[in-house]
């Protein structure tokens, strides 16, 4: 590798070290950040971090599924179909895991996200209606 490139990455790493959080890079703040938020509401972060990376990696492994489908060929047979139901079916255990570290009732957000639907595109996707959104609307 060229002195350059070295130098390069040299920069960006002491720049990407000062513009992260305490947190990220310390275990004494990572802490206290998590007990700050144990304290401050009835969040159960061990298992809203749990659900978290729970959520993006079993996410992952369905997309990835998806990916070879679409993109390399994997074949859009029974067992690949299988694998996506086993994979969706963790993606539901992290999402009721991140439900119960919220203190939220599942039927609750799936009514909410249909509420926040239905104001959007009413009875029919339109793709200017998921471009520009009303105010408050995310």
């Amino acid at each position: 590798m060229s002195k350059e490139i070295k130098e390069f990455f040299s920069t960006y790493t002491d720049f990407v070290t000062k513009v992260t959080s305490d947190p990220s890079i310390d275990l004494d703040a990572l802490k206290n950040s998590f007990d700050d938020i144990e304290r401050s509401s009835s969040i159960k972060t061990p298992r809203l971090l749990t659900a978290a990376l729970g959520l993006g990696s079993e996410t992952g492994e369905f997309v990835e599924i998806v990916k070879k489908m679409f993109l390399q060929g994997k074949p859009p047979n029974e067992d690949n179909i299988f694998h996506m139901k086993r994979e969706l079916g963790d993606i539901i255990w992290y999402w009721v895991t991140a439900c119960a570290a919220l203190n939220l009732d599942p039927y609750e957000v799936i009514s909410e996200n249909q509420e926040k639907l239905a104001a959007r595109y009413g009875e029919k996707f339109e793709i200017e209606r998921s471009e520009v959104r009303k105010e408050g609307d995310l």
